[in-house]
Order: C-alpha cells, then sequence, then structure tokens
C-alpha cells in the first residue's frame, strides 16, 4: 500500500511538472549534430530520421495523459497535411502499458506515424524531455532547429522554419 501511494505521488508530481504552462517557449539547440532517431511505430513499422532528409521533421513527446498534448495533437497533423515537405513523428513517453497507449490512439487519430519510448531506457541519440509536450523541429539537413517546451502551433512552427532559413542554414 505505502509503495502504491508514493508511486501514485511521484506520478501526479511528474505530471505537474510535464505539463506546466511554457507554451511555445523555445530552447536553443546544443548541438549541430545530425539528430539520430529510429524507432519501431505503433503499427509496428520503423520510423528512422535519416530517412527523412530533405524534409522537415516534427519530432512530438506526449503523454495520454498531459492535456495540452492533446490539444496540439489534432494542429500537428493539419500542419503536416498542408506541407508536403514536412513530417511529423509523435514518441508516447509514459510509463502506461501499451494497450492504454492504443485505446487512446483509436480515440484520438494524427495522420502521422506515433511510436511509444522506454522512459528507462531511451533511443540512443534523442535529447529525452524535460517537460511535456516538447517538440524538436529537425531540419531538411538533420539538424536540430528548434526545440519547444510546450504546445507548438502553425504561427510557431512557420516562424521557426522562417528563421533557420534566414539564418542561412535552411
Amino acid at each position: 500500500m505505502k509503495h502504491a501511494l508514493l508511486h501514485g505521488a511521484a506520478y501526479v508530481l511528474l505530471a505537474l511538472l510535464v505539463c506546466a504552462p511554457r507554451a511555445g517557449r523555445a530552447q536553443t539547440p546544443r548541438t549541430d549534430a545530425p539528430v539520430q532517431l529510429a524507432v519501431q511505430t505503433l503499427d509496428g513499422k520503423t520510423f528512422n530520421l535519416a530517412s527523412e532528409r530533405g524534409k522537415w521533421v516534427i519530432v512530438n513527446f506526449w503523454a495520454t495523459w498531459c492535456s495540452p498534448c492533446l490539444a496540439e495533437m489534432p494542429d500537428i497533423s493539419r500542419y503536416v497535411a498542408a506541407h508536403k515537405n514536412v513530417v511529423a513523428i509523435g514518441l508516447a513517453y509514459q510509463p502506461e502499458p501499451l494497450a492504454d497507449v492504443l485505446k487512446f490512439v483509436r480515440k484520438h487519430p494524427v495522420n502521422y506515424p506515433l511510436a511509444r519510448i522506454d522512459m528507462q531506457h531511451p533511443p540512443a541519440g534523442v535529447q529525452m524531455p524535460m517537460g511535456l509536450p516538447t517538440t524538436d523541429l529537425i531540419a531538411p539537413d538533420g539538424q536540430l532547429a528548434k526545440r519547444f517546451i510546450g504546445p507548438v502551433n502553425a504561427k510557431l512552427l512557420d516562424a521557426a522554419i522562417a528563421a533557420y532559413g534566414k539564418a542561412g542554414r535552411g
């Protein structure tokens, strides 16, 4: 019982910290090295960031219990649908059983692939989020163009893409 209470309290604290309101706040990229990411998606396929070179890639960290994450998912779907040079991958960052994640996805479909990240053993080369939602915008050259902490929308994505191009990097 005591262990269950401690586990529950830790989960609630994590949820509060992760979903703290910081909408659209961007962090400066830490490196110019190409970002590496290869994951198995929920539908059993492989998503490899290296295969997406030449396109902008939205890497969105989310969780079923994060209401700002849920709110931004349709915006990301619309953005991807409206931009032929943009793809996205959603990374479920949570300890819930896979069945719970799949149930959530059936209720809230998106038009981009989703994968579940093991919080204890994250994929190599991925800078894990400090809060949710977190979105990494990967440039066509494979470099991290912008990291957003908080919900993203078309205006923020457009501004980040334009800024990357103005810096002579796009």
